[in-house]
């Protein structure tokens, strides 16, 4: 499967984003010594899977060959064990023109940092997005906040990324 998907650093939060439907999702990327792993566990709510993402053309990150394997929980539970780059984050579905946006509010040492995502069933509704008001910036291409990069680090790690942005952090109430 493709994925169409653009990244953006959130500037600010929806008022009635906490009343959005939400799930929790942990990822895990293995393996921990790989600077960018492709390879991810992830409970997403109450499902569970394995998947591995690969850039179907260098240099872009926003079309990604996606190969996702269904787990049991005793599945995920037991290979949980792994040792691996973690990152918590409560993900809220916001309904925006027609579109939904996933924001993804990060939890413990990445508390502060929200990137929105939209994801597109074409190139050329992924080319013809616009924006929206609540999104600071396009981070679709910048490697730093890619899941398998920003895994397993704390705020101040990517700080100086940030700070590129001009973002500030953010939090819900």
């Amino acid at each position: 499967m493709i994925e169409l998907e653009k990244t953006y650093l959130a500037k600010e939060l929806p008022k009635d984003l906490e009343n959005c439907r939400f799930k929790e999702i942990i990822d895990i990327y293995i393996p921990k010594n790989s600077e960018h792993p492709s390879l991810r566990l992830r409970k997403n709510g109450n499902k569970f899977e394995m998947t591995r993402k690969e850039p179907v053309t260098d240099g872009d990150a926003s079309q990604q060959k996606e190969h996702t394997i269904p787990l049991t929980e005793k599945e995920f539970e037991a290979l949980n064990k792994i040792e691996g780059k973690r990152v918590r984050k409560m993900r809220h579905f916001y309904d925006c023109d027609g579109a939904t946006a996933e924001f993804d509010v990060f939890q413990d040492d990445l508390e502060g940092l929200v990137v929105v995502d939209f994801e597109f069933e074409n190139t050329k509704e992924k080319d013809d997005f616009e924006m929206p008001d609540f999104c600071l910036s396009d981070v679709t291409q910048e490697n730093f906040i890619a899941g398998g990069m920003i895994c397993g680090k704390c705020y101040s790690d990517i700080e100086s990324d940030l700070e590129k942005f001009d973002y500030k952090k953010l939090f819900l109430k």
